[in-house]
């Protein structure tokens, strides 16, 4: 009979259904190639983890190296999978049998009165002593507990990609901010030998002005433009100050200094290679993450569902109870009892279609999401590819704009030396020059932090292979 018992439960469970829609993958409409590609190299679309090292900076790759361990976000996200990790196997536990032991003393007194058959002669004082092994065991057979084991772990996984989108996130922060850092310093160096430049001009001046030579106008421009010179330099040294600890909180530390590694001009100018697949947008986490909460959301309408069926339990018991501790796990002492029972559902004044109804609402949700965050990272890549491609032509037209402007300095200079024109053309010339090496400079740090956006919006680097094999 027992056998015959076991058999049957066994074949129940095994012939138990799941409740809900199975997850399909949604039709993603994907484009056939990038509006702004480069010929170059091919591309594949694995991972290249450490993407930061393109620009060849050592001491860029320390400081991600840094932040990655020691950023307070970056161990806020592990300590969230943690969580998520332990409410994954509490929820996993429930679709498995449950044992529990327990063990009990005390000491009581009987009333002596006859009404509980209380016998003279006997002490109303005695002891009882109780050991016993519980068991119960809800029987998933419409898959509820399987769908909320599916849930669970669609949001632990969710929430892993939320953690490499913060890791993603943390590696461009850090890079686009020592760029920023490097392309100031740059600037700060252009405005100080700028600087020097018109302070030896300014004192060849003031001789001249002693000696009658030039005018006081003349004077008097000359010095304006060596103030103008000296008042940009601590605008950038403030920017400098608080880039230095900005970069240090990223980093995990306190805000100070912040070590150098190349100049800005130094830095390798990574390729775009052709032929970069449009699925490279599958390893982005927040796309990834998009798709596990989709998964959770459809795996939780099973749930719902399930609800409208009976919930079948077992449970038993085992133990000893006994008034003596020394006969408690004797043959006479024991205990035990074994039983099953269901519950259905019968008037619920519609909570459990509200439910239903709800979960069916979040997973069109979910999905619509998964869907736009798509549409958001081809719209992103295609951003990042045209401003990388259009500042880059921009700082090349710039490039030869100083080229020209260096000359016309010269060539100014030159021309007032041999008494041909007045020194407010050199002048002129020189703040021309000026301003549009800093801007350069600027449009340069802007190429870099295009490919570091881009970088970003591909969910990391990209594997190249040389087509010359």
């Amino acid at each position: 009979m027992k056998a015959w018992l076991i058999a049957a439960m066994v074949a129940l469970v095994l012939s138990a259904c799941t409740l809900g829609p199975d997850y399909r993958k949604p039709d993603v409409d994907m484009p056939g190639s990038w509006r702004f590609g480069e010929e170059g190299k091919e591309a594949r679309a694995s991972v290249d983890t450490r993407w930061w090292k393109q620009f060849g900076d050592p001491v860029l790759e320390e400081m991600i190296e840094t932040a990655v361990k020691d950023n307070k976000d970056v161990l806020i996200a592990a300590a969230r999978i943690e969580e998520y990790m332990g409410r994954y196997v509490a929820v996993r536990g429930e679709m498995f049998p449950q044992a529990s032991a327990g063990g009990a003393a005390a000491r009581q007194r009987a009333t002596q009165e006859n009404i509980t058959g209380w016998q003279k002669g006997l002490s109303p004082e005695y002891s009882t002593y109780q050991v016993t092994l519980n068991a119960g065991w809800e029987i998933d057979l419409w898959g509820k507990l399987r769908r909320a084991t599916e849930a669970a772990r669609a949001d632990l996984l969710s929430k892993e990609e939320s953690r490499r989108a913060v890791l993603l996130t943390l590696a461009a922060t850090v890079a686009g901010s020592y760029i920023d850092l490097r392309n100031l310093d740059r600037q700060l160096e252009i405005a100080r030998q700028t600087l020097e430049t018109r302070r030896a001009s300014l004192d060849l001046f003031n001789l001249r002005f002693s000696g009658g030579v030039v005018s006081e106008l003349e004077l008097s421009q000359v010095k304006s433009e060596y103030e103008s010179a000296r008042a940009a330099i601590p605008q950038i040294e403030k920017s400098i100050f608080q880039g230095e600890n900005a970069l240090n909180v990223l980093l995990g530390r306190n805000p100070g200094p912040v070590n150098r590694g190349k100049s800005i001009d130094e830095f390798s100018m990574p390729e775009i290679p052709a032929g970069l697949p449009s699925d490279i947008l599958e390893r982005r986490p927040d796309i990834r993450q998009a798709e596990q909460d989709l998964i959770g959301a459809n795996a939780r309408i099973g749930v719902a569902r399930a609800a409208y069926f009976p919930s079948i339990s077992l449970t038993g018991l085992f133990g000893s109870l006994s008034v003596e501790l020394d006969n408690l796990f004797t043959g006479p002492a024991q205990t035990w009892n074994f039983g099953g029972s269901i519950v259905l559902p019968v008037f619920m004044a519609g909570r459990l279609y509200g439910q239903e109804k709800a979960t069916e609402a979040q997973q069109k949700q979910a999905l619509i999401r998964y869907r736009q965050t798509v549409q958001g990272a081809f719209r992103e890549i295609e951003d990042n590819l045209v401003d990388r491609s259009k500042t880059m032509e921009k700082m090349e037209a710039q490039a030869a704009q100083v080229d020209s402007l260096r000359t016309y300095r010269d060539l100014a200079l030159l021309r007032y030396e041999n008494g041909y024109s007045s020194y407010l053309e050199v002048l002129d010339a020189e703040r021309n020059l000026f301003n549009m090496e800093l801007t350069y400079i600027q449009t340069k740090g802007a190429v870099f932090r295009a490919m570091v956006n881009l970088y970003k919006s591909m969910g990391g680097g990209w594997d190249v292979e040389l087509s010359e094999k």
